[in-house]
């Protein structure tokens, strides 16, 4: 652990904080050291029993914010998480999750890639950058949040309320989540899909399975609707997202005893949807669906995420001639996967992309990242505020 370059001594130190969602454990207190010394105005935004920060530096020569005539100059934002999810059993890890280790030239501990790399790779690349271009185009701009693994909902859409009320959108946003599959900067994820989640409760009546005239089965008069909604064409993608899927998760039903009709089940399903498509459209043809079967049922929702896309233009390019002119690689642009925090930046006008180390071991016991890898994250997030913020 000896002989680190900078971005790796600041990742150890990330990750020797403990912040399990919601918690930060002075991850954040680490960063705003960092930028303080380079300028950044900090605005702190905690809600509730979540940390959040705001953090912002212009590249005029005082500082200002704005440009010449008074407007806001365009924002370059780098977004990310400190808090990283449970580690399970700790005795199930081959080394101590908030002890970072390097073996064979892989850091591990819990974030190392998910993603206190990324917040390391954003400070270093920052500090490297105004070491160069003390006086830049624009304003560089932080938004972190320690709420991105739990509920999400006092993090970054609480930041970007008051981003709103304060007109502050940043033009770009960069947000750190890893995104690589195989090695460094293979994909970018320029959207995400929308997520929809649904809990329905089909009401029967409960009596004895040897006596069915004197009662009615949920499961019975569920499972019919389950199935159309299960084989249902909702759309055919796009250019740019797969065809909205359908999945049940969790079916609850029953007594537990063998002769007994149960009175209800309860069935949990999401949606992850594409642009083809919206919620309200979604919830219409599911309601329309369950009502064909004149079931008797409550249906609640709930809404994570909108989907959105960032098409090729100033962010998407710079992004991709970086990590060309950084690594060699051809870069894949995605809207796989999960969810993340850019869903809450992106509908209000943001272009917005995910970069950051390979994903094949988040979450899991014995996570890690390539050490030459966020090293190689500081350079491609420089290169990319060089693209954006200075004069060519």
């Amino acid at each position: 652990m000896t002989s680190l370059s900078p971005t790796l001594e600041l990742t150890c130190e990330l990750i020797r904080r403990v912040s399990v969602t919601p918690e930060d454990a002075g991850c954040q207190e680490l960063m705003v050291e960092r930028l303080e010394a380079l300028g950044f105005q900090i605005f702190p935004r905690p809600h509730v029993d979540v940390k959040n920060f705001w953090a912002l530096r212009d590249g005029s020569p005082d500082n200002h914010l704005s440009d010449k005539t008074g407007e806001k100059a365009p924002t370059l934002c780098f977004a990310g998480h400190t808090d990283v999810v449970p580690t399970g059993d700790p005795e199930t890890w081959k080394r101590p999750p908030f002890e970072p280790t390097i073996e064979n030239g892989m850091l591990y501990g819990r974030g190392a890639a998910d993603m206190k790399g990324s917040l390391a790779a954003m400070v270093t690349a920052v500090e490297n950058f105004l070491s160069d271009h003390p006086t830049h185009n624009g304003r560089i701009a932080f938004l972190i949040t320690s709420d991105e693994e739990g509920v999400a909902i006092n993090g970054t859409v609480k930041v970007v309320e008051w981003l709103i009320e304060h007109n502050e959108i940043p033009e770009w946003c960069l947000v750190g989540e890893p995104s690589s599959t195989a090695i460094i900067g293979d994909v970018v994820k320029n959207g995400r899909r929308g997520s929809l989640g649904g809990e329905l409760v089909v009401k029967g009546v409960q009596g004895h399975v040897a006596y069915p005239q004197l009662a009615e089965n949920p499961i019975h008069r569920a499972a019919p609707a389950l199935a159309e909604l299960s084989t249902e064409i909702w759309d055919q993608g796009n250019d740019f997202f797969p065809a909205t899927s359908f999945q049940i998760s969790n079916i609850q039903s029953g007594t537990g005893a063998t002769n007994v009709i149960p009175g209800d089940a309860k069935v949990l399903f999401n949606f992850r949807f594409s642009t083809e498509l919206t919620e309200q459209e979604l919830i219409a043809r599911t309601e329309a669906i369950l009502n064909k079967y004149n079931l008797n049922y409550e249906l609640t929702w709930n809404l994570s995420g909108v989907p959105f896309l960032t098409p090729e233009g100033a962010l998407v390019d710079a992004t991709v001639d970086s990590i060309r002119e950084i690594t060699g690689t051809e870069t894949e642009l995605s809207t796989a996967g999960g969810t993340s925090d850019g869903r809450f930046i992106a509908p209000h006008g943001s272009q917005v992309v995910e970069l950051g180390p390979v994903n094949a071991t988040i979450h899991k016991v014995d996570e890690c990242a390539k050490v030459s890898d966020i090293d190689c994250l500081s350079k491609i997030y420089q290169r990319v505020l060089e693209k954006l913020l200075v004069q060519n």
